[in-house]
């Protein structure tokens, strides 16, 4: 007889749940850890039907229910044939990842969440200190010029620029000279006063056009720039009664998922340190968050080259487990090097 989807998500309750306490598990335990929303008499009924075709035994009277080998042996190849299409999709969206990077990301903080069974979120890849590649100045018409900016990972912005005056063709040409002797291969940290002030010498009356220059490259590359973050596994926070017994903590901590600002600052935090390139683990007080003080927070820092740098956080209680999480991390980390620097 085939399980249908009910009897599998109770089977996997009663599982997950045997792994994780070791004590025989009841139907009122099971109605918490579902989202079946089914009373405990009809879960009880399920759990009967599930004993009688072997994938659970009841160790003595009135105690709950515990896997049997069968159970067991159902749920390992199950698991095994989910993981491996979840990673087939993930490789599959990996490489469409020009077309499909917002559809990644979510998928990445899906697996991540169920993997784990703690909260997870991922930001977008921002070009953290990304360096400038080329500028170009052309003529909109006679009051206007459009910039074309070019960063690393070839990203283009465009920016008009309003003068005063027409330029002919031969001034803006050394403008562009001048532009890209000077700024190439600079990050904007790396663009100072001293040089900003002796490119508008040398431009002399069309000092404003590169002061309007600079603030457009500045704003082409500023690292916060549509900052994304994708998060899933919320709800599984309610599995850890430590994190859900202070009701006010606890809603704090949900809350912060749901605005993700605070998460946004963790984002920043993990990308302004040069240094940081593999897995930091915060527990409790340690957390940047404040939201989060009750928290083990493991973070990386992901790179898809040419500057691309995002951040990947896993949160749960203290008593995570490490070893799975940064393992988790690390491999995730190494298909996305894998894939985009092959």
């Amino acid at each position: 007889m085939e399980l249908d989807e009910r009897k599998k998500k109770i089977l996997y309750a009663i599982i997950q749940n045997y792994l994780e306490t070791g004590e025989p598990v009841g139907s009122r335990t099971i109605s918490k850890y579902t989202d079946l929303n089914l009373s405990s008499a009809t879960i009880r009924n399920e759990m009967s039907d599930l004993e009688e075709l072997g994938y659970i035994i009841q160790p003595h009277t009135s105690a709950g229910r515990i896997p049997s080998d069968k159970g067991y042996r159902f749920y390992v190849d199950t698991m095994l044939t989910e993981k491996e299409r979840e990673v087939e999709e993930l490789k599959g969206l990996l490489l469409e990842k020009d077309e499909k990077m917002d559809t990644l990301l979510k998928r990445v903080a899906r697996v991540l969440a169920t993997n784990t069974n703690y909260a997870a979120m991922i930001s977008s890849p921002q070009y953290h200190r990304n360096k400038l590649k080329f500028i170009q100045l052309s003529r909109i018409d006679a009051r206007q010029l459009l910039a074309v900016i070019v960063v690393e990972g070839n990203v283009i912005k465009n920016s008009v620029i309003n003068v005063e005056d027409a330029l002919d063709d031969e001034t803006i040409l050394k403008l562009n000279i001048l532009l890209n002797t000077h700024l190439n291969g600079l990050t904007m940290e790396e663009i100072n006063l001293g040089m900003i002030s002796a490119m508008k010498q040398q431009a002399g009356i069309h000092s404003e056009v590169i002061a309007d220059v600079i603030d457009a490259v500045a704003e082409a590359i500023k690292a916060d720039e549509d900052l994304e973050i994708y998060t899933s596994g919320a709800n599984n926070i309610f599995r850890y009664p430590e994190l859900t017994d202070n009701k006010e903590r606890a809603s704090e901590l949900i809350t912060t998922f749901e605005e993700k600002q605070m998460l946004g600052e963790l984002v920043q935090e993990t990308l302004a340190d040069e240094n940081n390139t593999g897995i930091q683990v915060y527990i409790g007080d340690e957390a940047p968050v404040e939201g989060m003080k009750d928290c083990s927070v493991v973070t990386a820092t992901y790179e898809l080259g040419e500057g691309m740098k995002g951040t990947i956080g896993i949160i749960g209680p203290k008593r995570m487990d490490y070893e799975k999480v940064v393992a988790t991390l690390k491999t995730l980390m190494n298909q996305l090097d894998t894939l985009y620097k092959k």
